[in-house]
């Protein structure tokens, strides 16, 4: 997250801040744990990014995240 932020700071461009990593997971695995919104809305947040950047592949591309 830090890379694309500076990124898009060098860039000029506005963006907002990346989500924020959760603290209230329990660790016990649950579905639809906290950590499974997180990173859904960091992908979202990474490929808001890209746009502004006018990148094809996402900064920090991540391929599979499960």
């Amino acid at each position: 997250m830090a890379h694309v932020s500076r990124l898009l700071g060098e860039a000029g461009a506005t963006h907002r801040p990346p989500p924020p990593e959760p603290d209230t997971c329990c660790g016990r695995g649950c579905n639809g744990c906290v950590w499974e919104g997180f990173y859904a809305a960091l992908v979202c947040w990474r490929d808001d990014a890209a746009a502004l950047l006018g990148a094809s592949t996402p900064p920090g591309h991540v391929h599979h995240l499960g």
